[in-house]
């Protein structure tokens, strides 16, 4: 029974060591990446087997764009008509099969709750699900977000802060660009991000 432990409390130091020299390759991988050295503060905290995924995929990631989501839901057998071609039912329905199939690839929506069915749909449809990425088969050890506030534009940035900073979001905000101005917080006027798939890590 001694001689079983000790063999097997040694294949795991093995393993574990084989496994720290794959994340060191990975990590050497993303730090020469175009960039890849403001990448390398991330993942801290994660234990050896979860690093691995994480770095694996922050490579992924960093490739090159190879399609688009509009043509990844297309080749699954979504029709995806022009929101204007809808009524708002139908648009109802659109959407949340496009949130559906999306959340199937590992792909998930946040900060909608500011935009009508038929507003987000024609962001998706006109816009996000458009823009060249990279297209990893579904992984549930992984998943990709739309922030429909993603892009910083001021735009953006004003949005985020009247409809989901927190008071403590605000402060730090206000510290670091004195000069901005916040708006006054309001409630988003729909409610769907509580709805949305959520990824579950697998």
């Amino acid at each position: 029974m001694v001689a079983t432990t000790t063999n097997t409390r040694g294949r795991e130091a093995m393993g574990e060591k084989d496994r720290q020299s794959r994340i060191e390759k990975l990590k050497t991988q993303v730090r020469n990446l175009p960039g890849g050295e403001l990448l390398m503060g991330l993942g801290a905290g994660l234990d050896s087997e979860a690093a691995e995924v994480f770095w694996r995929h922050v490579l992924e990631c960093e490739q090159e764009p190879n399609g688009t989501r509009f043509a990844q839901l297309e080749d699954a057998g979504i029709a995806l008509p022009a929101a204007d071609s809808l009524d708002d039912v139908m648009v109802h329905r659109k959407l949340w099969e496009v949130i559906r199939k999306l959340a199937e690839f590992g792909v998930y929506l946040n900060h909608t709750d500011h935009l009508s069915d038929r507003d987000l749909y024609a962001t998706l449809w006109g816009d996000l699900l458009r823009q060249e990425d990279v297209i990893l088969p579904p992984n549930p050890r992984s998943a990709c977000y739309l922030d429909i506030l993603g892009g910083c534009s001021e735009e953006d940035i004003e949005l985020t802060h009247k409809y989901y900073s927190d008071e403590e979001e605000r402060e730090m905000w206000r510290k670091e660009f004195p000069n901005d101005p916040i708006p006054d917080h309001e409630n988003p006027p729909h409610n769907r991000d509580r709805h949305l798939p959520k990824w579950a890590f697998g």
